[in-house]
């Protein structure tokens, strides 16, 4: 009982250590005010520090929970949503302090990708992205872009058994669309203005199709078929260790399909005993399967090992994302 229960505060000590450490050499090392309160407040990092590691610390004794995984994920992603919005319009609104360098940048997943190649260099939010694909896979998809929190609440309900037809040939044509568009724009020297205005109207675009067709569908459309950084993330997740399997206890009962909002656990996916590339590693389909056939795998870890590391490293960089406001 006493072992049990030390098992069980074992990844929340461990989010809070963590976060707060990194924390605290951010603080202590950045010259910058990069913690949202030392902005406001001289030595307010230090109190924001305590609250988001123990938000941290909160988040990741709830979600360790398999059955109450999928709850807690959407609601801390939603307050990651929501804080990234809140604070970018009292930025453009109120103080330009909310925007953390002062300088706006147009939220739009796509600009990871387009910026850079339009400006032609590095981007402070590019190589954040790719230092979370390292650590956490495809975590970027389930729990730290902002706009797939929004796609995430509107794919709410039980999901058809039917794949989303030509899924593949929209996802590749619209990246290499972004790609080719943004070359363009740099070649013919097309003005700042008119670039931002482009990224605007994709990100509308975006907007739309979560309103129409993730309701409908009950699937993450935006997500999954139309987000360029979606599709990077598919292939660059692979450079990281971590893996959802099927094991043979499966029976093809296919109810985990009807928790997959990322269209990655369809016939074809379960058959192959693995799921399909969209999979972002949400856990969310865990709670379905009465056989526990779904689970974690990273190296020779039991699966309840690799999915607390899984929870532990994705937790921990979401709290320091959070920490940092609109980064």
């Amino acid at each position: 009982m006493i072992f049990s229960k030390i098992r069980t505060y074992l990844l929340p000590t461990g989010v809070f250590l963590f976060v707060a450490f990194i924390l605290t050499m951010i603080q202590l090392k950045v010259e910058f005010p990069m913690l949202f309160f030392e902005r406001f407040l001289s030595g307010g990092g230090w109190i924001e520090i305590f609250l988001v590691a123990s938000f941290g610390a909160f988040v990741a004794n709830k979600m360790q929970d398999i059955k109450q995984s999928a709850k807690w994920r959407t609601i801390s992603w939603a307050v990651f949503s929501a804080w990234f919005f809140i604070q970018l319009m009292l930025g453009i609104l109120a103080d330009e302090r909310f925007l953390l360098t002062g300088k706006l940048h147009l939220p739009v997943p796509a600009m990871l990708i387009s910026g850079p190649l339009y400006r032609g260099e590095k981007s402070v939010m590019t190589l954040l992205f790719l230092s979370t694909i390292i650590l956490t896979g495809p975590a970027w998809c389930s729990q730290l872009c902002y706009f797939g929190a929004v796609d995430n609440l509107m794919a709410k309900g039980k999901t058809s058994r039917k794949s989303i037809k030509n899924k593949f040939l929209y996802k590749h044509t619209l990246l290499a669309g972004v790609i080719v568009v943004t070359l363009v724009f740099r070649l013919l020297n097309v003005s700042p203005l008119w670039a931002t205005i482009g990224g605007g109207i994709f990100g509308i675009v975006g907007i739309v199709l979560i309103t129409i067709f993730t309701t409908k569908q009950k699937r993450m459309v935006h997500c999954t078929v139309y987000c360029p950084i979606g599709t990077v993330v598919n292939y660059l997740k692979y450079i990281n260790p971590f893996r959802m399997v099927i094991s043979m206890s499966c029976d093809m009962c296919m109810a985990c399909t009807s928790r997959c909002k990322y269209d990655a656990l369809n016939l074809a996916d379960i058959q192959k005993k693995k799921p399909g590339i969209t999979c972002t590693l949400c856990g969310d389909c865990l709670s379905a399967c009465n056989r526990n056939a779904l689970h974690y795998k990273i190296f020779g870890m039991k699966p309840d090992n690799a999915r607390k590391l899984w929870l532990f490293l994705t937790i921990s960089i979401y709290s320091v994302f959070l920490a940092m406001g609109r980064i």
